[in-house]
């Protein structure tokens, strides 16, 4: 063939592949986005079930417990036992998402969890849950990835007082 006839193959291969690869490239951006949101909502609910489980929460009265309760559940919304300064972990989380129990006040009491070696008391910090509460990830790409729910964010540990 003559090098004549040859002009333009690379624009013509380069059309029929950049489509693909833009895809392939947003989705695993988008995907990267993902598990960065889940990563920093483990890692906030560990540290807030971590700060609940080392309160002595049956010594403490009412105002004293609701004031733990907060800071527990902001300490799972923006890493900050305030968050008055901070932002969010993750877009769209609220402090409605984050659902605490413990031995002094639970829906389902996690009073004397028997281990086989006696009982232990259990905090836990859920963020997340079905419904309302669902964490939704919102794309920015919804086209190659849609807008999804996590699953519950649940963390349990033993107190550090039982």
């Amino acid at each position: 063939m003559k090098p004549g006839k040859q002009k333009g193959v690379a624009a013509v291969e380069l059309a029929l592949i950049i489509g693909p690869m833009l895809i392939a490239f947003f989705g695993i951006t988008e995907i990267g986005r993902a598990l960065y949101q889940y990563n920093a909502l483990v890692k906030s609910a560990r540290a807030a079930v971590r700060y609940l489980a080392q309160q002595d929460l049956a010594n403490l009265d009412g105002d004293e417990r609701s004031e733990v309760y907060n800071k527990t559940v902001a300490l799972a919304v923006c890493a900050d036992l305030t968050c008055t300064s901070s932002p969010p972990l993750a877009p769209g989380l609220n402090a409605a998402q984050v659902s605490l129990c413990d031995y002094v006040n639970c829906v389902l009491s996690h009073k004397g969890v028997l281990t086989g070696q006696g009982t232990v008391d259990l905090v836990s910090v859920t963020i997340g849950g079905s419904g309302v509460q669902a964490f939704q990830f919102k794309s920015v790409v919804p086209g190659i990835l849609p807008d999804f729910s996590f699953a519950a964010i649940k963390v349990t540990m033993a107190s550090r007082y039982f």
